[in-house]
């Protein structure tokens, strides 16, 4: 399916001539039928010579009404540009050209209408002329400029030959498997409820699917889908439907939101862009200009920071960050135009590089030039090691959905730079091709995983110096040096481990290498307080007189080691000991079923403080549990 979408100037007889093709009148409005003037959208469908069904967007050509033409004009393939031959070029026609090829429209063929008021036809090629010269050096320079007249229906058959001929060779719209539908209209059906349209994008919907509508993140399942006021189960990408929704009240709904499938689309309020402003802007647009944003249906204000100038001359291209106010949903490749609200002036747009740009970045810094001049030119693969500079981490779906390549091409892509090594997969498997689209275990660059090892490793050496009687750092600890979140770091200790980088235990991480030795004095002083507590085993030393004796690095030790156990802030004992008052008193609880404090001490021959400090440890390793004075068995 095609979209066809009119252009130009107020009063040139778009809408006339929509209604002498389609037999549709577009103005569907009251006021704009009154006024015989197109204020929003209208809409209508035709079938072409050839059999083919395309659809047709009118959009408004007063300067008032601008907006409502931004809302309409994104999502076209086909540019039917108005001129009227008995004016000529007027200054919206100039506007509506301009956005037209800042959007990049594929293809086009001008309608110069009202041919029937023209008697001379020297002035009808004189308008020939002059719209050539308008069209030279933007996407519509060699459309075919066809005389009409919705009165008499001249050239209409032309005309529509003509659109037949560009769609013969036009590109249908892609299946990327990641379906878009930006509302441009809201409205309620008598019977049926929740109503919205836009043209469909990047992928195909069902009937009965779940929905996501963006920004807003509300949840809804598709009732019914119409195109041309027809039903159909499914539609494609290129199609303008209609979706009728439940589950989603009317007045939760706007034009601009966009209607996709769940999980995948992430609205932002920071992105990444070349913006070029037009020649006929007339001064420079400078840093941090307000600016409205418009992408598919929607409209936000913003803010220009430009990254590679100090201000943009008309003409001029720059890279910059825009700023918005409200949350827009929108992904890499989009075309975007940028306006002043006032006076009304349409200032410029471009291409959308990177939709969440990773922080606000300094100005003049060409390494972040560089990057987004890759990001905007490279391949596939080229776009997923530049989304993953630096120290990002994304998830494998996440990183699909920014590069806004099809999937079939971006997770074949991305497994064979897994297996290549130049991405590193943090799971202990690669999984299947099929399954990265939708995977959400983490990824980073090889580069990064290579950074991150030698920080840790840093980190690591430096502990291991500052305590080399610690069997290793705590997890915590290095956690929190990292900065990082836990699912992360756990994975990366897990494949760090895996590839015999670092030895991870439950508590503690370590280096390979090292190894806790005792000097000829730390052994002496070790068996000398260890043959402390074999000579008192039930009432041993406090820890502040082990401390005393040891210092808090060889106690530390100890207790790594497993060598003491600590039951209390003031109560050790030995790892033997300890192992046998565990089973005396789990045989005592076998036969007796309860156990109290004093029982502990009668047994052991200590005092209430060893008892109760053994006891309570029992308690936290669930060995034993405690009801009111007595314990029992779990």
């Amino acid at each position: 399916m095609f979209v066809i979408g009119t252009a130009g100037h107020v009063d040139h007889g778009k809408s006339t001539l929509v209604y002498a093709l389609t037999g549709i009148n577009p103005d569907r409005l009251r006021e704009e039928q009154e006024r015989q003037m197109t204020i929003d959208l209208g809409f209508a469908w035709l079938t072409l010579p050839s059999g083919r069904e395309v659809s047709i967007i009118d959009v408004p050509g007063h300067e008032d009404f601008i907006k409502n033409m931004l809302a309409g004009v994104g999502g076209i393939d086909v540019a039917l540009f108005v001129v009227a031959a008995d004016e000529s070029v007027m200054p919206q026609t100039r506007e509506h050209l301009a956005i037209i090829d800042l959007l990049k429209v594929p293809y086009g063929v001008v309608a110069l209408t009202k041919s029937d008021l023209v008697q001379d036809p020297e002035w009808l090629e004189l308008v020939r002329e002059e719209v050539r010269e308008e069209l030279r050096g933007t996407v519509l320079e060699g459309a075919s400029i066809i005389p009409v007249s919705a009165v008499t229906g001249r050239g209409l058959q032309e005309l529509l030959g003509e659109l037949d001929r560009i769609l013969d060779v036009a590109q249908p719209r892609q299946d990327l498997g990641r379906p878009r539908l930006s509302i441009d209209r809201v409205f309620s059906i008598a019977g049926f409820g929740t109503v919205v349209t836009g043209t469909l994008i990047d992928g195909r919907l069902t009937v009965g699917e779940e929905v996501q509508i963006l920004p807003g993140d509300l949840r809804a399942r598709i009732r019914g889908l119409q195109m041309h006021k027809t039903k159909v189960q499914e539609a494609l990408p290129g199609s303008r439907v209609a979706i009728n929704l439940s589950g989603v009240a009317v007045e939760d709904l706007r034009r601009g939101q966009v209607v996709t499938r769940p999980g995948w689309l992430e609205p932002t309020m920071l992105l990444d862009a070349r913006l070029k402003l037009l020649n006929r802007v007339p001064w420079p647009l400078k840093h941090n200009a307000a600016v409205e944003f418009y992408a598919g249906s929607a409209r936000v204000v913003g803010y220009v920071r430009i990254l590679d100038k100090e201000q943009l001359l008309p003409g001029e291209m720059a890279w910059v960050q825009l700023r918005l106010a409200e949350p827009v949903a929108v992904v890499r490749g989009d075309r975007y135009i940028v306006r002043l609200a006032s006076p009304s002036l349409t200032l410029g747009g471009g291409e959308i590089v990177q939709p969440h740009a990773p922080r606000r970045y300094p100005r003049f810094r060409s390494e972040i030039i560089a990057r987004l001049e890759a990001l905007s030119r490279g391949t596939c693969a080229e776009v997923f090691l530049e989304l993953l500079a630096g120290t990002t981490i994304l998830e494998a779906r996440e990183l699909i959905q920014r590069s806004n390549f099809s999937v079939m091409e971006a997770t074949r892509t991305l497994r064979a730079l897994v297996e290549k090594g130049e991405i590193i997969i943090l799971a202990a498997q690669i999984p299947e091709e099929q399954a990265l689209a939708h995977c959400a275990v983490p990824l980073l660059a090889r580069n990064t995983w290579e950074g991150l090892l030698t920080q840790i490793k840093e980190i690591l050496e430096a502990y291991h110096e500052r305590f080399p009687l610690r069997a290793g750092m705590p997890r915590e600890e290095l956690k929190s040096r990292l900065q990082m979140g836990a699912e992360h770091f756990n994975l990366i200790l897990e494949r760090a481990a895996r590839e015999g980088e670092l030895v991870v235990t439950p508590l503690a991480v370590r280096l390979p290498a090292h190894r806790v030795v005792l000097s000829p004095d730390q052994r002496r002083a070790v068996d000398r307080v260890l043959a402390m507590f074999r000579a008192d085993p039930y009432m041993p030393p406090s820890l502040a007189q082990v401390e005393g004796e040891l210092g808090s690095e060889l106690l530390q030790f100890l207790l790594e080691e497993g060598l003491l156990i600590k039951v209390s802030d003031s109560v050790l004992f030995d790892a033997e000991t300890y192992a046998e008052m565990e089973r005396r008193v789990v045989a005592y609880l076998k036969e007796h079923q309860r156990i109290t404090v004093a029982e502990v001490r009668d047994l052991f021959g200590t005092s209430r403080k060893y008892a109760l400090g053994f006891l309570e440890d029992l308690d936290r390793r669930h060995i034993t549990k405690r009801l009111g004075d007595v314990r029992i068995l779990r």
